[in-house]
């Protein structure tokens, strides 16, 4: 070790403590994670235009059920895929308006598009740069739009969509219970809230608890699939760490391997021992 030099372990444990402490602020800071969130992923959206990359969430496998049929085109994102089919698939979405919030760079809102068939579906993400790429990418999908919004105030009138599907996004989010209420109100009677996503097991009832003080609607799913979260994540652990090297630089392969879910990482982890748990959940407005 040169003089002056930290040994390599001084820098994982200061790192450490860098991640306990954003953690800790984001936690209490609804506000600092919309605008960290917000900034990552406009960031991602700006270096990282390729057109092979249009999914962002962690996947599904399940051992049981019937395989999907995807056009060949849509193979390689079958695990993503897969997951919205989940989500979508607790409601008829044919000849009806459909918003995604949270749409990321567009591929579930392309897939809900291409293969359930709504009159019209709308993606709203909160990253300008993510809707501008996904207006380019997905400009051949004629029933498909995109548009800049916030989840807590989403722009559109009462009662404009027969369904609001939300897919791994709600984490993001500053103050839960807003962005759930606005959905509700977006929603015709009768409508479908569409939702999954990830929390700590300590966090999960409190998550529950949101869902159903909200008046508007009523229960009628919610299933575990963390076990099947974890088991994509696996199936696709290789093809991740391959385009990690490829196209990230070195300093930031750690954290992209965690936003990636990598094996072995924190979030795959916390699916196998069940300290955290991903849920879906289908909600019909009363």
């Amino acid at each position: 070790m040169q003089p002056g030099l930290a040994s390599p372990g001084f820098y994982v444990v200061k790192w450490g403590m860098f991640i306990r402490l954003l953690v800790l602020l984001l936690e209490h800071s609804p506000a600092l994670r919309r605008l960290l969130w917000r900034w990552w992923y406009g960031r991602l959206a700006k270096r990282y235009r390729g057109a092979d990359w249009t999914f962002m969430n962690y996947g599904f496998l399940s051992p049981t059920g019937p395989v999907l049929t995807l056009d060949p085109a849509d193979e390689a994102d079958r695990l993503c895929i897969q997951l919205y089919h989940r989500v979508a698939s607790a409601a008829n979405l044919a000849g009806r308006d459909v918003l995604e919030v949270g749409s990321g760079h567009g591929g579930g809102a392309s897939f809900i598009a291409r293969y359930h068939h709504p009159r019209r579906i709308t993606g709203l993400d909160y990253s300008p740069q993510a809707v501008a790429l996904c207006r380019r990418r997905h400009a051949d999908v004629a029933n498909l739009t995109f548009v800049a919004g916030d989840a807590e105030s989403l722009p559109f009138p009462d009662a404009a969509f027969d369904a609001v599907l939300n897919v791994e996004s709600s984490h993001c989010y500053g103050h839960i219970a807003k962005f759930f209420a606005e959905t509700a109100r977006v929603l015709r009677p009768g409508g479908w809230f569409l939702y999954t996503d990830f929390r700590a097991a300590a966090d999960l009832p409190a998550l529950q608890a949101a869902l159903a003080a909200q008046p508007g609607w009523e229960q009628v799913e919610d299933e575990d699939i963390t076990a099947a979260v974890a088991a994509a994540l696996e199936a696709d652990d290789a093809r991740k760490r391959a385009l990690i090297a490829e196209f990230i630089p070195a300093r930031f392969r750690h954290l992209f391997g965690e936003f990636a879910g990598l094996v072995g990482g924190q979030m795959h982890t916390g699916f196998r021992d069940r300290t955290i748990r991903y849920h879906r959940f289908a909600f019909r407005k009363r």
